[in-house]
């Protein structure tokens, strides 16, 4: 799991050819003007979801996980708090589903971190990674972010 700021990603993530890719995207002059949807940027092997959405305070955050795709979550506009996790700290309440590329759950109180992630900065997910986004940082507040799958490779 990496956290960082979009202007000094390229020193931490991997310079493989999804990642170069999903930074140079991100850098856009347009980013926060995308309608939200799906981008194709390299076919299946990297894509952006570009999102709008109101951050949440539930009660237990649901944490997510992915086996194909590392997720980049970039934040365009507004804060939220990440919540973050090993794996094998994640009960699993929905098996994990191929279409989706994903499986959901709960994490027991005090085995997971909040990472507070503002405008400008971005989180890298890998696999092992189980992440609650969307948590408010504060109170409820819109944010507009970026998803960027990139296929985890064979």
């Amino acid at each position: 799991m990496i956290f960082t700021d979009l202007k000094n990603a390229e020193r931490l993530v991997p310079a493989a050819p999804g990642f170069m890719k999903a930074l140079e995207f991100l850098r856009r002059l347009d980013i926060r003007d995308l309608p939200d949807g799906k981008y194709e940027i390299d076919g299946d092997r990297v894509f952006a979801l570009v999102q709008r959405y109101e951050t949440i305070n539930p009660a237990e955050p649901k944490f997510e996980a992915h086996r194909k795709y590392i997720d980049v979550q970039f934040v365009a506009s507004g804060a939220e708090i990440i919540g973050r996790a090993a794996l094998d700290s994640l009960a699993v309440t929905e098996v994990y589903d191929r279409e989706k590329d994903a499986c959901f759950g709960v994490v027991p109180s005090g085995l997971w971190a909040p990472q507070h992630l503002k405008e400008g900065q971005l989180a890298v997910l890998y696999p092992e990674d189980a992440h609650a986004p969307r948590l408010t940082a504060g109170a409820p507040a819109p944010v507009i972010k970026i998803v960027i799958k990139v296929a985890v490779p064979l």
